[in-house]
């Protein structure tokens, strides 16, 4: 059954080298900090690059993370050798580099950044969780109202407070995800104003996800950066991390 008809692919996929440091080509960052790996809380920074050196541009800023905190994703780094990795359903966050991709949301346009792809989603519009899918974890438009069961399980979320704003975050990027390695893994809007954690997304205030929405430049190869505190600590310098 033919169902899939086309995909919009709003995020780019890239690679850092083998060494996993950032380039002169990432002129911005969002760096996220948490006190553990079992944390669900986490400070949050915007960087930019401003005469060779990382300035701060916003931050910080409170988010919440998976209920379960995080685990080394997949992303443009090397997780360590034996690492405790991301996997689908684990209700932890990715750590590590990511790319950030375009944003999806319930209105119309969004007119604070001209140059972040965006996507008004409807109906027809899934991101496919199915690991068994050749299209897990990519970014579907059907050409029809959701029919069958599996096609309205991968549907993106629509009416749905949390979700009117969301920026994708490039774990286990398609169009090459790893199954059953996590897929749909956004920052969103938090809910309970904070109060509850997440299945492995980002999630923070309205105003902090319009402000990071407006601020990200794809021209400038943003990346998310997520880490403990003391895995920061370690990687800062070698990767060349804010």
């Amino acid at each position: 059954m033919k169902i899939l008809m086309r995909a919009v692919f709003l995020y780019a996929v890239a690679v850092l080298p083998s060494a996993a440091q950032l380039t002169p080509a990432n002129q911005q960052a969002v760096v996220a900090v948490t006190s553990g790996w079992s944390s669900s809380h986490a400070n949050l920074y915007c960087y930019e690059m401003k005469g060779g050196k990382w300035t701060l541009a916003h931050g910080p800023m409170k988010a919440r993370l998976g209920k379960k905190g995080s685990a080394w994703g997949i992303g443009a780094h090397q997780s360590p050798t034996g690492a405790t990795m991301k996997k689908e359903g684990d209700r932890r966050s990715p750590a590590g580099i990511f790319y950030i991709g375009g944003a999806w949301g319930d209105a119309a346009t969004i007119k604070k950044h001209a140059k972040l792809p965006y996507r008004k989603v409807t109906p027809r519009d899934l991101w496919v969780e199915d690991s068994n899918s050749p299209y897990y974890n990519q970014h579907r438009i059907i050409g029809h109202a959701p029919k069958t069961p599996w096609e309205k399980k991968q549907q993106m979320k629509q009416g749905d407070y949390a979700h009117a704003l969301k920026l994708f975050i490039g774990h286990n990027p398609p169009p090459k995800a790893k199954p059953k390695a996590g897929s749909a893994i956004f920052f969103h809007i938090w809910r309970g104003g904070g109060s509850k954690s997440t299945a492995g997304c980002t999630t923070m205030s309205k105003a902090n996800l319009e402000k990071l929405v407006a601020w990200v430049n794809p021209d400038k190869q943003p990346v998310y950066i997520l880490l403990p505190q003391v895995e920061y600590k370690t990687y800062r310098a070698p990767w060349k991390l804010p």
